[in-house]
C-alpha cells in the first residue's frame, strides 16, 4: 500500500512558518536541494493546501527563466508533471498537472491508496497535515530541522491531544547543520477485546 508522508522545513521550535509569516530560513543550500530532488522522485503524488499550492505555482513556469541553474531546473522537471491533488474552498481551477479535490482528504486517499499507481502520497501544508495526522493517516512525518528559533507561527505538529508512537527511520545532518529526521508511525495491533465489552 503507499504511504502517506508529511514532509516540510521546520525551525528547531517546531513551526514552519514564522509569526511575520516568514519562511525564508528554510531557503535551501545546494546540499539540501539536492536531497530534496532526490526525495521527490518517490512521491507518486502530492497534496496541498491552498497555501502552498500558490507558493509552488512559482515551478510551473520557472523553466522559462534562462538564470536558473541546473538543479533548478532538475527539479521543475520533477515537480511539473507530478500529480497535485489541492483542496481549496476558494479556488474554482487550478494550473498545470493539478486538480481540485473533489471530496474530503480521508476519501481522496483512501481512493489513491486503492487505485494502481507508484510512489509515496505527500502531503505539504501543516493545516492539510494536521487533519490527516488526526485522522490517522500519516505514515512517515519528514521534517528537515533549520537551527533557529522563530518564537511562534504555524506549527509543524497539530496541536491537538492526540497521542501518536513514532519508530525512527533516518537521520542526516548536513553541513548547513540543518537536521532531516524521518520517523514511522507506529502502528499498534488491535487489542483481543475482553467478554463482555464492547
Amino acid at each position: 500500500m503507499r504511504s502517506v508522508t508529511y514532509s516540510m522545513g521546520v525551525s528547531l521550535d517546531g513551526y514552519i512558518v514564522g509569526p511575520d509569516g516568514e519562511f525564508d530560513w528554510t531557503d535551501p543550500d545546494e546540499e539540501v536541494f539536492r536531497f530534496w530532488i532526490d526525495d521527490i522522485r518517490d512521491v507518486g503524488v502530492h497534496l496541498m493546501g491552498r497555501r502552498l499550492y500558490e507558493t509552488m505555482l512559482y515551478w510551473e513556469t520557472a523553466d522559462e527563466d534562462p538564470s536558473l541553474d541546473d538543479s533548478m531546473l532538475e527539479w521543475t522537471a520533477l515537480w511539473k508533471p507530478l500529480p497535485k491533488v489541492v483542496f481549496s474552498t476558494t479556488l474554482s481551477a487550478v494550473q498545470g498537472n493539478a486538480r481540485l479535490a473533489s471530496g474530503g482528504l480521508a476519501e481522496e486517499i483512501e481512493r489513491l491508496r486503492t487505485e494502481p499507481g507508484e510512489g509515496d502520497i505527500a502531503i505539504g501544508g501543516a493545516t492539510l497535515a494536521a487533519e490527516a495526522v488526526a485522522s490517522g493517516l500519516v505514515d512517515e512525518y519528514r521534517a528537515m530541522v533549520y537551527p533557529v528559533l522563530v518564537g511562534g507561527g504555524i506549527p509543524f505538529f497539530p496541536r491537538r491531544e492526540q497521542r501518536v508512537d513514532l519508530e525512527l527511520v533516518e537521520t542526516r545532518t548536513f553541513s548547513s547543520k540543518v537536521v532531516y529526521l524521518r520517523y514511522r508511525a507506529a502502528r499498534q495491533p488491535a487489542r483481543p477485546q475482553k467478554p463482555g465489552t464492547p
